[in-house]
Order: C-alpha cells, then structure tokens, then sequence
C-alpha cells in the first residue's frame, strides 16, 4: 500500500479501540464530529467521508458496523485490482472483517490488527482460508511470474488435485501442509547462476499452468544520451537479463543518475518491467568508484562520477551487492546488473520527484475529482494558499503543508517545485481548475526559464509535472445557472495587477461585439472598482439592457449565493472578489420555473423546433 490508511472513529464506545489499531498502524485517526472526542481530523458525515477516501484510493480501517462501510463505498465498485482495502472493526475490537482488497493488503492488515487487539480476523477469501496465503499477493520481495493462473491453481489445490512444489516454499508452508501438494525433487527447478525462481506450484506432470514466483534482487544500471530511442535502451536491458538468466520478475528496480532523473527512455524501461525509477547523485556512484569494473575517466569529466550504469547497479545494494552483468553497450546507451543476496522489500536510492498541480473545484469533496483526491493523498507535502488547504479537510489531515499567502503565487509555486526536485511528491493545491486563472501556468513559466533567467534549478527542471483538472468557478457558476455557456462563452479576468489596463478593454470590446457570453473572473478588489463598471457600460453598446446577468458567490459552500440581474442594473457594490459574474449574450434567456428563474443561452435549436412545427 502506497498511501498510508486511515482509521474511521464513528462513536465514543468505539474510539479507544480505533485508537490502539492508529497506533498499530502508524495512522491517522478521523472522527466523526460530536461523536469522538479525539482525533487528527474530523467529519460530518460518515457515509460522504468514506466514499471520498476510498475515491482516493486511501486504504480505510473502520471501527464501526461493517455495513457502514459497505454503503458508503458500493457506489464506487468497479476493479478490484486497483481499488484500496477496506477493513472494518468492532467497537469492542473483538472482530476484524477485511471487507474488500483481501489480495491488496485488507487481510494482511486484518492480520496485523487482530495480532495486536488478540482479536479474530474474519478472513474469508479461500486461498487465504484453506493455506493461510493468497496466490497472486505473494509477500514483499517476491513477484508473481503469471498471475493470470492463480484463480485455477487455487481452484485445483481446493479440489484436492495433485501438485508439486518446488524451491524456495517458506511463505508458501500453508499449500505444503495439504496432502494433495509434495515436494518436487530438487532437480525440477533449474537454479540459475545469478538468480533463480524463488517458489515453483504446478499440477503434476503440467507445469506450465502452474503458478511461479521470482525473487526481486536484481538492479538494472542504466545509462544514456540525452533523448535516446527508448527502443534502443529497451532492447539493451533484455539483452542484459538475457545474458544473466534473469527474469525480468527478478528485477527490484531500474536505478541510474539523478541527472538522468527525466530521461524518457528511462521510465519507459521503468514502466515496462513495473518498477520504480530510483536515482542516485554523483556523489553517490561516485562512491563505488573502487568497485567498477569498467571506471572512465570521459564519463566523470561528463558527470561527474566514473560510471553510471555499474555505479548506479552497485550503489542501490550498497557492499553487499555484486555485479553480475558488467556495462553493456550500445551507440547511445549502457547498462549493467547488480545482484543483492536478500530480497529486495525496500527500494533504494530516491525517488524523481513529482509536482501534481491540481484544482479541487470550488470547495465542497463532492466537486472535487477522484483523481484529484488520489493525488493528494499520495502526496508527501501540500503547498498552496492555506484557506485552499483547508478545503481538503481530513484529507490533508496529518501531511506536511505549507501555507503562502495571497500574492504569494510566485513563492509557493517555486517552492513547490523545489521540494519536488528534492525527491519529493507534492501537490500544489488551487481552487477550481489549476489551469485556469491559477497557477498552473506560473509552473510552467518557471520551469520554461533557465536559472539564470530568474528560473527554478536543475533538479526541480527534472521532476515530474501532472496537471488534473478540476470544476472551475465558470462551470459551477454556469451549472448552478442552468446553461448560460449552452453557446460560445469566453472567460476574461479584471485583475489589472499582471495584465494591462488597455489589454483588458481591448479583450472586453472584442468579447462585446463577438456577442459572447462572458465570464468575469476577479471582476473586484479593495482597490479596483472601476473596471466592472466599464465592462457594463462596453457591452450595454452590443446586447440588451435586459440581458440576464449571474452573480455567484462562494459556489459549494454553505455560504453559497446566486443572484440575478439585467445588464443594465448591475452595481459593482453588490459584487467581491469571491463572485463569479456571468453576463449572458443578446440571446441568453431566463426560464420561469417553479422552482425560480434559470439561465440558458440557446445553441440555436429553436429553427429545428419551428421547422418542425411549421411542417
């Protein structure tokens, strides 16, 4: 589990129970608010607050009726595969129920959780009923060869068919105390000379539709030219495996220079074997100097350090490592292999750092994407404008932030970058889309500006940037509306204070006579009164005086205002900063309805409508 779970306290009688299990698990206690007395962070509705987690892939323990949970959560089923456990407790901490995820981690926490509460675990998947073990979720260190056998491995061990295990079977001790399962003689697995198949389980006298394990202990040393084919890495790292007899099951990960940190070639090959990127400074390969087989006196005046891909292979087992392939190569790339003598269970070298530029929609979780919410939970440190990081609630609840303040946009997105650079995952919070209006672009600006160009450094160049869009203040002001932007719309910002004053009526008189409706973001500020009024007065000169006009304030908050007007008696007292002001086009309507006036503007359907009726 990438992201750490979070324990659910619903009622005082359950709350020192959820509690202990926290600090099992080194969590974070939620707690429903007037409920539980104690908690990192606090929610209001049990049902919303666990829909929202799991939508983030945030792995759930709670402490309270199981089927809490599971209407909280049956909405969002669709694959297994990918969502995250979900494991229920009693309040008196006698039960443990792993509901969903058994295979991702659910019955391993039920395990964890119940050995420390000396309660029982309610495990109820066969494999893990019938041998104390699921197939296809082998433990840390080891990798599945062909997990699409398992479901009829599984099937035939239950049915009491005859099977064979061969190798290494410690964490498989369960599948050899069935009397249908032998051990095979030594010599049907073939130990390889550098690694070898960990665990072996097939039917007898039909191995290839059994189920095989490999050890993860191989590191995969690369390096290349800058923008190289990934085809011609690619095809270099099978070679490699080819010529050490190593799966590629076996490989724990793919390591190199952090200077090579944003290289495509390196994380196709990453992604391609299904391991992380890890990368190491100069500094570090330079460490192994002693320890290469093939130093180079070119690549230290290049880089720094005498060699990337036997340094990097070395450098990610420390002394223990060996290399086992030494450096490959082709025109523009090189590769070697390292060889750890225990499993590989925690990765090394750092990560290359992430920068996820997100907008959570105008405040309320229910707006606010699963995307979004995932990649903030995954985050190690959110950075944004407090009040933005306070919309998240419990779910920023226990990570790092840190706070800037209004006009602080430059800082927070340099800072955020930084840390990023550093390694790190972080996720730089906006309200609405963060390319709208936000500071999206400022992130791109910066790392488009070289350093000596007031831009950010190398290693913050080097991370990786993931934009996910959000529900901007235009869509929810047009959504609570009705359709105002059924037709052509533009969005234009009356904030002086990085645009020019004449830029800004320039855009208005253009948007005025192409008869747009039009989205005022920023209409208002402390200072600036006088630009909403013009606008106002522009457009009064290309539409009606009766056009409808939206005014929106604090869209998803319980705060929420809409409000109509006609052009024509639109006051710029009535407006602040946080209002979305939508003026319609010379054919945007209100609709009377019973439930009050609703806003479209009409695509142009209407010809149909009449042609139809006119026949």
């Amino acid at each position: 589990m990438a992201v750490k779970p979070v324990v659910l306290a619903l009622s005082r009688s359950g709350e020192p129970v959820a509690h202990r299990v926290a600090a099992v698990l080194t969590a974070a206690v939620h707690g429903r608010e007037g409920r539980v007395d104690q908690a990192d962070a606090f929610f209001p509705n049990a049902l919303d607050h666990a829909r929202d987690l799991f939508a983030a892939g945030v792995p759930i323990v709670g402490v309270c009726a199981s089927g809490i949970l599971i209407r909280a959560v049956a909405p969002l089923l669709s694959d297994k595969t990918v969502e995250p456990p979900v494991v229920s407790v009693s309040d008196d901490g006698a039960v443990v129920v792993p509901l969903l995820g058994g295979h991702r981690g659910a019955n391993r926490l039920a395990a964890q959780i119940s050995e420390a509460l000396g309660a029982v675990a309610a495990v109820t998947t066969a494999g893990d009923v019938a041998q104390g073990v699921a197939l296809d979720a082998p433990p840390p260190g080891y990798r599945v060869r062909n997990p699409e056998n398992a479901k009829a491995v599984m099937a035939g061990l239950l049915s009491g068919a005859p099977y064979q295990i061969s190798g290494e079977f410690d964490f498989l001790s369960g599948v050899m105390a069935l009397d249908n399962v032998e051990q095979a003689p030594p010599t049907r697995l073939r130990r390889l000379p550098h690694t070898h198949l960990g665990v072996s389980l097939a039917p007898v006298g039909d191995e290839a539709s059994g189920i095989s394990y490999h050890r993860q202990e191989v590191a995969v040393g690369v390096g290349c030219a800058r923008d190289t084919d990934p085809e011609e890495l690619w095809n270099l790292v099978l070679t490699t495996l080819r010529k050490a007899d190593a799966a590629r099951e076996s490989v724990a990960c793919v390591v190199t220079l952090d200077l090579k940190a944003d290289e495509p070639a390196m994380q196709v090959v990453a992604r391609r074997l299904g391991v992380p990127l890890r990368v190491f400074s100069a500094e570090e390969l330079e460490a192994q100097t002693s320890r290469l087989a093939n130093p180079s006196d070119v690549v230290f005046a290049e880089v720094g350090c005498h060699g990337v891909s036997e340094g990097a292979a070395l450098a990610a087992f420390g002394d223990a490592g060996r290399l086992i392939v030494e450096k490959r190569k082709t025109a523009n790339a090189t590769c070697a292999l390292a060889m750890s003598p225990d499993l590989i269970t925690e990765m090394p070298g750092r990560a290359r750092g992430r920068l996820s530029v997100v907008g959570i929609g105008p405040g309320q979780a229910a707006w606010r994407t699963p995307e979004v919410s995932r990649l903030i939970a995954e985050a190690d440190e959110l950075v944004g404008y407090g009040l933005y990081i306070d919309l998240l609630g419990p779910l920023a609840a226990g990570k790092a932030r840190a706070d800037f303040p209004l006009g602080g946009e430059e800082d927070r997105c340099r800072y955020a970058l930084e840390r990023a650079g550093e390694g790190k995952n972080v996720a730089l919070v906006c309200s609405g889309d963060a390319g709208i209006y936000a500071m999206g672009a400022l992130v791109f600006e910066l790392l488009d500006r070289r350093p000596d160009e007031m831009g950010v450094s190398d290693a913050a160049r080097r991370v990786e940037v993931v934009c996910s869009p959000g529900v901007s203040a235009l869509q929810g002001a047009a959504a609570r509306a009705g359709a105002p932007l059924g037709h052509d719309f533009c969005a234009i910002s009356l904030s002086d204070l990085l645009t020019p004053r004449e830029d800004i009526l320039k855009r208005l008189r253009a948007a005025a006579e192409g008869d747009f409706v039009i989205a005022f973001y920023n209409p208002v500020s402390m200072r600036r009164r006088t630009l909403l009024a013009e606008a106002r007065e522009i457009l009064l000169k290309h539409r009606p005086e009766a056009t409808p006009v939206l005014l929106a304030s604090s869209l998803g908050r319980p705060e929420e205002q809409v409000r109509y007007r006609r052009l024509d008696e639109l006051e710029v007292d009535e407006v602040d900063m946080l209002t979305v002001v939508l003026v319609g086009s010379s054919h945007s309507r209100l609709a009377r309805l019973g439930d009050g006036p609703r806003m479209y503007t009409p695509r142009g359907y209407a010809r149909k409508i009449d042609g139809d009726l006119a026949g």
